[in-house]
């Protein structure tokens, strides 16, 4: 499955928004505006950031002081006039929540240095994380960072997404300069994921991040290009010797 909407998606006639869209233009703009402010060193802004990083790897819901944080009530304000089903909003807001809270933990001491940049897929980061440390991976094809990867890929649930992505932001804060991530981007794949009939196409999406950017340009800050063809999030990579992937059961 491509990145349109299916029509459940639309929230009125073919020329209006998909909700997915809505969620990464929420989620774009929510953390656009906490970065600056944060960079201006506005207490508040730190204040909200150390809030949100609480959150990080954790189901909206389960955190009720974050309820009323501004990315959930900018994409209440874009979805308002549209008519969709509780299901798309819920699965919209735990998007916007877990994206944004992600990235605040992404960026917690790095004033400066901007963890959300359009264009830079998961996939794309994790590779490039894969190369600044290099030197503590013999193999880069079969690295303990492209397993964590896998582990996303394999997810059966959205809890277990949000943990495993959790790490992978914890590991990607272990060197100087982190490599960025379009958290919009994620976010619109996370709202996706959590349609059964979507899902196939959205771990697609981060296995081909993945191996197109295996070519991309190992320098630069050109986008990563969004592959519309490509293998499914390693289907070579058997389990180890246990039965699990990388010490995790399939689906665990």
């Amino acid at each position: 499955m491509n990145t349109t909407s299916t029509p459940t998606d639309r929230l009125g006639g073919k020329d209006e928004p998909s909700v997915r869209e809505l969620v990464e233009r929420a989620t774009h703009t929510y953390i656009a505006q906490l970065q600056f402010r944060y960079f201006k060193d506005d207490p508040a802004a730190v204040a909200e950031m150390a809030q949100l990083r609480r959150g990080a790897g954790r189901r909206a819901h389960e955190i009720p002081e974050l309820w009323g944080i501004d990315a959930l009530e900018k994409l209440a304000e874009l979805i308002t006039k549209g008519k969709t089903d509780s299901g798309h909003r819920e699965d919209a807001e735990e998007a916007v929540f877990l994206a944004s809270t992600l990235w605040a933990l992404h960026q917690q001491s790095r004033p400066g240095q901007d963890s959300h940049v359009r264009g830079k897929d998961l996939g794309g980061a994790v590779r490039a994380l894969i190369r600044l440390k290099k030197a503590e991976a013999t193999d880069e094809e079969d690295s303990t960072l492209r397993k964590r990867l896998v582990r996303v890929g394999t997810a059966e649930s959205f809890q277990s997404v949000a943990v495993r992505l959790r790490e992978i932001v914890m590991l990607l804060r272990t060197v100087p300069e982190p490599p960025p991530l379009d958290y919009a981007r994620l976010a619109g794949q996370l709202y996706r994921w959590q349609d059964r009939s979507a899902r196939a196409g959205v771990q697609r999406e981060w296995g081909r991040e993945f191996h197109l950017a295996a070519s991309a340009p190992r320098t630069g800050k050109g986008k990563t290009p969004d592959a519309e063809k490509g293998d499914a999030i390693d289907p070579a990579l058997g389990a180890d010797e246990d039965g699990t992937y990388g010490g995790y059961a399939a689906g665990e």
